[in-house]
């Protein structure tokens, strides 16, 4: 018996990184959004508490679906275990991890 997979998917969101855990990720039914279902939290044999996945946990408590613009997304990779959920605030100055630069009208 096959064990079911978790993705990890390494995101953007206002000015942080955020990295979540899913049982589901695809192809999103609005287009240009990735959907992630099934988020998953908590090491299994994980005696110490992480506040910042604590603050992800509470922050999507009461999702069932999550819907991630494409141009945020970073990476997503199939797990063979889970990792801790986290966010990282970056400094754009700081970090080799960019934004994705947005088109504005009269290319300024």
């Amino acid at each position: 018996m096959s064990k079911k997979p978790i993705y990890k998917v390494i995101f953007h969101n206002q000015g942080k990184v955020y990295e979540m855990y899913a049982r589901s990720v695809q192809q999103g039914a609005m287009f240009g959004f990735i959907e992630m279902e099934q988020l998953v939290f908590g090491g299994k044999n994980s005696l110490v508490v992480d506040p910042t996945e604590e603050n992800l946990q509470s922050e999507f408590s009461h999702v069932t679906r999550t819907y991630i613009p494409m141009h945020s997304v970073i990476r997503i990779d199939e797990m063979d275990k889970q990792g801790v959920a986290k966010i990282v605030e970056y400094d754009a100055k700081g970090q080799n991890v960019m934004p994705f630069p947005l088109y504005t009208k009269g290319g300024e």
